[in-house]
């Protein structure tokens, strides 16, 4: 039998490389604020949130007469808090009898890996309940290339940029596209598709395959009768950039709902209020789209929604093309306490995940640290006396964040 020489560093290399291979969402989004948990400030650490500004926007003058805009910055914040590990033992028996180093690999390591990548994609992939655009049907499966293709056009509408975006998709979307793809093979289009069961680009967006993909299950709301309501709450139905700068939200009044429930997450247009394109500001032939941000229980009386994006009708941030208005009908998303797959099609700078090295312990005890593309992970072994066991803790440190969910879009198959 090999050897098996089971060291903190060498589990540290052994469980990175295997940690790193298998995570899908997680590469594939914006990664560079690592570097800014590395600088100290007068010596001392930034703690666990940074402070990140938000993109401004600018209106174009017209004629030759300067109209200077004010610069005014919203900001949002990044908190590294989410520790999440994985521990195992071996008896010191097993360790000199049955256990070598293929046996750590295939029986250790590499579950143990994947089952920690799946959770730091779950976490990423959670952020869909941020993204107001959620195009197709829900409950029907994307099956086809005009299917797909209604995310991509909707990204072009909102005027993302056409780098660097990426498709995540549920398995059952995945190989119900993949299906449609295979059709090219005898014009040589989808060898990919067909050997190899791989998507890879479509319309300029690489296309990925990860049972992470979340499914959001719908509040237990009215779709009869709920209005925006300028009597409800505050009589709130739009706002000012000045206000909603930094948390991109706003409360919505509404009225006539039964007494049910909005998740966060949910997705509604509100009739007349439609999306505009944010660099031209020209009206879009689609209603405007909005998450709702916290779970709230409705009413047939007022209920105060908290939105987003908010509803600003003027200026370098304009978002929607007018206020709602007095009765204007909210149509909501799919059927109530319905499940939908949420695949996701993104731009890179949509979300963010950032992943810090953990400090090392300081009892002396051997413990390895190794990082690789901005993964990292700790490796802190233990012993227990009495009972002649190995124990072993695999720690990782990361946040997560939408950074600008105007770059995204939720996607779902058409009838």
């Amino acid at each position: 039998m090999t050897q098996t020489v089971l060291t903190a560093d060498a589990v540290a290399t052994r469980a990175l490389d295997i940690l790193e291979n298998n995570l899908v969402m997680a590469k594939k989004v914006y990664r560079d604020y690592e570097g800014e948990y590395s600088k100290n400030v007068n010596g001392y650490k930034k703690g666990a949130t940074i402070r990140i500004r938000k993109p401004t926007d600018f209106t174009v003058r017209e004629g030759e007469v300067v109209d200077t805009q004010e610069v005014v910055e919203g900001y949002t914040n990044l908190t590294v808090d989410k520790v999440r590990g994985v521990d195992f033992e071996f008896s010191a028996t097993d360790l000199s009898l049955s256990i070598d180093n293929e046996d750590l690999n295939d029986r250790v390591f590499k579950p143990a890996m994947i089952q920690l990548a799946n959770k730091i994609d779950t976490e990423v992939a959670l952020l869909y309940k941020d993204v107001w655009n959620w195009v197709g049907t829900p409950g029907n499966d994307v099956n086809s290339y005009s299917d797909f293709a209604l995310a991509p056009k909707r990204l072009d509408n909102g005027a993302v940029m056409r780098d660097m975006r990426c498709a995540v998709l549920s398995p059952d979307d995945h190989w119900g596209l993949l299906g449609s793809q295979t059709g090219l093979y005898i014009q040589d289009a989808a060898k990919g598709a067909y050997r190899e069961g791989s998507l890879g680009k479509i319309g300029g967006v690489d296309t990925y395959m990860s049972q992470n993909v979340q499914t959001h299950t719908t509040g237990s709301r009215d779709d009869t009768t709920p209005v925006a309501d300028t009597a409800a709450g505050n009589g709130v139905l739009s706002t000012t950039y000045a206000l909603a700068k930094d948390s991109g939200e706003m409360v919505l009044s509404t009225d006539g709902w039964d007494t049910a429930t909005l998740k966060q997450g949910d997705v509604f247009t509100i009739a007349t209020v439609y999306a505009v394109n944010p660099v031209s500001k020209a009206t879009l032939p689609y209603l405007q789209q909005f998450v709702v941000k916290a779970d709230v229980a409705t009413a047939s009386s007022d209920t105060e929604v908290t939105i987003s994006p908010p509803i600003i009708t003027s200026g370098a941030y304009q978002t929607v093309s007018e206020a709602a208005a007095d009765g204007d009908a909210i149509v909501n998303m799919g059927a109530a306490s319905t499940g939908y797959a949420q695949n996701l099609v993104f731009h890179k700078n949509a979300f963010a995940l950032t992943m810090v090295p953990m400090e090392m312990p300081n009892d002396g005890r051997p413990a390895a640290r190794k990082s690789y593309k901005g993964v990292s992970i700790r490796v802190v072994p233990g012993y227990d006396f009495i009972n002649n066991i190995n124990k072993w803790r695999l720690d990782v440190l990361f946040g997560v964040k939408t950074l600008d969910a105007r770059l995204a879009t939720r996607l779902s198959g058409s009838a």
